[in-house]
């Protein structure tokens, strides 16, 4: 089925719900916030198949914390260019959508058992605005961060995302972005990907789809395979946010199955 069909059966069936999907994309390089390519203009097609929500919710690989989970109160988050090495031009995008303050102290109370905090000094990383511009180009729909604890194991960022599913109902958008296989130590521009990276992803899109996410967030059961394709879990805890969002009654959509870089997993997919 093509991207097209997919997002057409996407649009049908949310015409008809009483939520709100929960979304995770594949972010990769920051170049994709001004580039146009085969993955800004997915996310361009999906926003405009998406209903427009109250606000968005974002957890980003970019915002990591130690030992607090911390929630963005402010009322017009800036724009944070996290990252170095890249054109002027990508340094003079700005994203100037309002923050959602009322939303993220609920979101605060929400997850109180998880030592969330309010802070209004983050903003929107990268890994949120790269993304929001080809979703909502007008920047009008209010938004704002989630932190991602580094300190925590991988099944607590599930509960994260189960606790936030009540958010679906008030027409909240919660969006993950990171990448499935994040390894830029062995990135490698025109070569094919490991086969361990796609070994991953392939695992991780299986695991996906008969709902098994305790089999992704054991470190243990994943073993050398998640060391490879994570040295760091911050691009991979995200999907666990969002894989934890999500119910049995939701059906879910892959975008952008591909590895680029050689490392780098852009697969985006969509529970609805």
């Amino acid at each position: 089925m093509s991207l097209a069909q997919d997002l057409q059966n996407l649009k049908d069936r949310l015409t008809s719900s009483d939520r709100m999907p929960v979304v995770f994309l594949g972010h990769g390089s920051p170049m994709n916030a001004i580039e146009d390519n085969a993955y800004s203009r997915s996310w361009a097609e999906l926003g405009s198949s998406l209903p427009r929500p109250q606000a968005i919710l974002v957890v980003s690989a970019h915002w990591m914390t130690r030992g607090s989970t911390l929630v963005d109160v402010s009322r017009m988050p800036k724009t944070i260019h996290d990252f170095y090495g890249f054109p002027q031009e990508l340094f003079a995008q700005h994203y100037p959508a309002q923050g959602a303050p009322d939303v993220a102290k609920e979101v605060v109370s929400l997850l109180a058992s998880h030592h969330a905090e309010g802070d209004d000094t983050w903003g929107l990383d990268h890994g949120a605005w790269s993304v929001l511009t080809w979703l909502y180009p007008e920047a009008d729909v209010p938004v704002f961060q989630l932190s991602i604890d580094m300190t925590k194991d991988l099944p607590h960022h599930l509960e994260i995302g189960q606790a936030l599913a009540a958010l679906r109902h008030r027409g909240v958008l919660i969006l993950g972005s990171g990448n499935i296989v994040h390894n830029l130590r062995t990135m490698k521009y025109g070569a094919k990907p490991y086969d361990w990276a796609l070994e991953f992803d392939g695992m991780f899109a299986e695991r996906l789809l008969t709902r098994d996410h305790a089999a992704l967030s054991d470190r243990e059961g994943l073993g050398n395979l998640l060391t490879l394709a994570h040295p760091s879990l911050d691009h991979y805890l995200p999907a666990l946010t969002i894989a934890g969002a999500s119910d049995a009654k939701d059906e879910v959509m892959f975008m952008n199955s591909s590895i680029d870089i050689a490392s780098v997993s852009m697969r985006s997919f969509v529970y609805y």
